[in-house]
């Protein structure tokens, strides 16, 4: 384990994956310390979004998170939500409480810009979930934020596993690519756990299985989410489960090596309709554009699930 907590701040559009990859960060304080929650619109419009991040603290029984609602829509695009896969509420599975904690004062964006002038440059982690959007505002907000920080752990993009949203685009990355070309182009450290990866960590039924067997609210929560939106991947994929894309964005900070990737540049298409959104990844090389992200590509999916089923069981 690392000698002191990794300080992040996630930022999310929960979405039972992120909701997953969130409870994975809290259980795991020896490994990570969450500075607060940063919400997006993304698969849900953001009073969801925000809703859904408390929802998700008191499942956890951790009600002193910080959580900020952000930007409410991309820089340049219409919000695409994906209520068909997360269900109207973004949460759909389980029936969780309303929320009672409070939302923290104060935009997002600016929670993000403070933290990284705050901390010693190197030192805080973001970790978005969703759409780029708060990201890329903050980083046009305050251009000095770039290079203080640690790292860029991302879930988004498609290279060799296409898009999921249209052809050539992932979700996240398709909903605000202009937010993500100023991500991909800021200079600062990215890893990139794209669909290549997350569609090998796959819950299949012994999996949801060990996640319900835990036998407490978040162990039921879990499956429940889980079990969720496989009925939509599933028949989508024809896959034996439904990919857990966001929690490898969080089982990384944990368990880098559970994970195998390259040095690559990464490209963001803004300009076609087609491909719009596309993570243009030079895996092979053959260009001689610079290297700006470590682009994954596989996953050693038993140690993955065994990792969240131990730590998820903690709360």
């Amino acid at each position: 384990p690392a000698m002191t907590p990794r300080k992040i701040i996630i930022d999310t559009d929960p979405g039972q994956d992120d909701a997953v990859a969130i409870l994975l960060a809290l259980a795991s304080p020896e490994d990570i310390d969450v500075l607060g929650i940063t919400c997006v619109a993304g698969n849900v419009p953001l009073d969801l979004t925000v809703r859904n991040a408390r929802i998700v603290c008191e499942l956890a029984g951790k009600t002193d998170v910080k959580i900020f609602a952000g930007c409410d829509r991309p820089l340049g695009r219409a919000l695409v939500t994906a209520e068909h896969v997360h269900g109207k509420t973004g949460l759909d599975g389980p029936v969780l409480p309303e929320p009672t904690m409070p939302i923290a004062e104060g935009h997002a964006v600016d929670f993000i810009i403070d933290m990284l002038r705050e901390h010693a440059p190197g030192t805080v982690t973001l970790c978005p979930l969703g759409p780029l959007t708060n990201i890329a505002t903050a980083l046009q907000k305050a251009p000095d934020i770039a290079n203080r920080i640690a790292k860029i752990v991302l879930m988004g993009g498609g290279y060799f596993e296409g898009g999921n949203i249209t052809p050539a685009a992932e979700f996240n990355i398709y909903v605000d690519p202009q937010a993500a070309d100023i991500v991909f182009k800021s200079g600062a450290p990215i890893v990139v756990m794209p669909l290549d990866v997350t569609h090998k960590a796959l819950v299949t039924t012994a999996r949801n299985d060990a996640f319900r067997n835990i036998g407490s609210a978040v162990g039921i929560a879990v499956a429940q989410m889980t079990e969720f939106f496989e009925r939509f991947d599933k028949e989508k994929y024809g896959s034996e489960g439904a990919p857990l894309h966001d929690p490898c964005v969080t089982a990384y900070l944990i368990r880098p090596d559970l994970f195998k990737g390259r040095h690559i540049n990464v490209e963001i298409e803004t300009e076609s309709e087609l491909t719009m959104g596309m993570t243009v990844a030079d895996w092979w090389g053959v260009t001689d554009r610079a290297p700006n992200a470590t682009f994954m590509g596989d996953l050693e999916a038993d140690g993955f699930f065994t990792l969240l089923t131990e730590r998820l069981a903690r709360l």
